[in-house]
């Protein structure tokens, strides 16, 4: 019986470590925290969800695939009501602004034991930004196709002495140059159209912040490569 994993939820279990100890908040169908102990990859899995019915579908899904031993169930809204006995912190397909106000509600997770894997669905410059500005350091980051759709997930460690993230960095930081995939130049050329179109056509109230993020990418010589054959939305 195949567990049914978006891509998502896959470049997300690729960033978890074996024998990780594992806290997926927001589980939903419970199927990420289900693939990685099928898998072994995870040793136990805390599974949270702010809402009843997902939650009892993670239970009933858990039984069915025989890990219910396993995995611990929690109804949370975030991390308020979970246990800390864990390493790897996930939150997938939520937008920054609910990922920020977990971590506003966890700051207990500001320690070096934890690692926290996230996949923003929106407002993803946003988030970078509060975790750089808050202590934590974006290690890395992977571009994924779903859909039509291009998402990122990072890798992020409480690194309270790193150097802060730039405008520019907020939009496309230098962790996502350690996978330079097929999806990477396309992802670039959209941040950049997406910048271009915010700024040509902003207001006396737009943030300039957009013009100072778009000035930094484009004069930013080492990304030359990324702009290549990929000028169509200039």
């Amino acid at each position: 019986m195949q567990i049914p994993l978006s891509k998502r939820l896959q470049v997300c279990a690729g960033f978890v470590n074996t024998g990780d100890r594992v806290a997926d908040i927001g589980c939903d169908h419970g199927y990420l925290g289900i693939h990685l102990l099928k898998n072994h990859i995870a040793t136990s899995v805390i599974a949270a969800d702010i809402n009843e019915m997902p939650l009892q579908s993670a239970i009933q899904n858990a039984r069915r695939f025989g890990v219910a031993d396993n995995i611990s169930f929690y109804l949370s809204d975030g991390a308020k009501s979970i246990p800390r006995d864990f390493n790897t912190f996930i939150c997938a397909g939520m937008g920054a602004d609910t990922m920020i106000s977990i971590l506003r509600g966890a700051p207990w997770l500001r320690f070096e034991q934890y690692r926290l894997i996230l996949q923003c669905q929106s407002k993803t410059p946003a988030l970078r930004k509060y975790l750089s500005e808050q202590g934590w350091h974006i290690n890395e980051e992977a571009v994924l196709r779903d859909g039509r759709f291009l998402y990122t997930v990072m890798e992020v460690v409480w690194q309270p002495d790193h150097t802060p993230l730039t405008t520019g960095q907020w939009y496309f930081p230098p962790a996502l140059l350690k996978n330079p995939g097929n999806e990477l130049p396309e992802y670039f050329d959209r941040i950049l159209f997406s910048l271009r179109r915010a700024v040509n056509n902003r207001t006396p109230h737009t943030d300039d912040h957009l013009a100072q993020a778009l000035r930094e990418l484009e004069n930013d010589h080492s990304l030359d490569w990324l702009k290549e054959d990929h000028n169509d939305n200039s």
